[in-house]
């Protein structure tokens, strides 16, 4: 293997798998052109103008803005509810 050479036992072991010594080697030479991809990417030049993207699609945030608006009082929370009991709402207990 190259410069970036590692133990591919030692990474089939961390990963726990039982590989034979020839998907050992089938392994090591697929990871090894792995890497050679990277370093590819990696020697790419780019401006400093590209941003990098989550999306390729640009886009923004469609949410409203935040308005501080009037709540419910307590009476017209409580007004449908099945159950309650000095001004709370009274459910079934769930945990014992």
């Amino acid at each position: 293997m190259s410069e970036e050479s590692f133990d591919m036992h030692y990474v089939a072991r961390l990963a726990r798998l039982n590989l034979t010594e020839e998907e050992h080697v089938t392994m090591g030479s697929q990871v090894e052109q792995i890497l050679g991809y990277i370093k590819q990417l990696q020697s790419v030049e780019i401006d400093e103008t590209i941003q990098p993207t989550a999306h390729p699609i640009p886009m923004s945030n469609v949410t409203r803005p935040d308005a501080v608006t009037a709540s419910l009082d307590q009476a017209k929370a409580l007004e449908n509810a099945p159950l309650q009991a000095n001004g709370l709402f009274m459910v079934p207990k769930i945990v014992e």
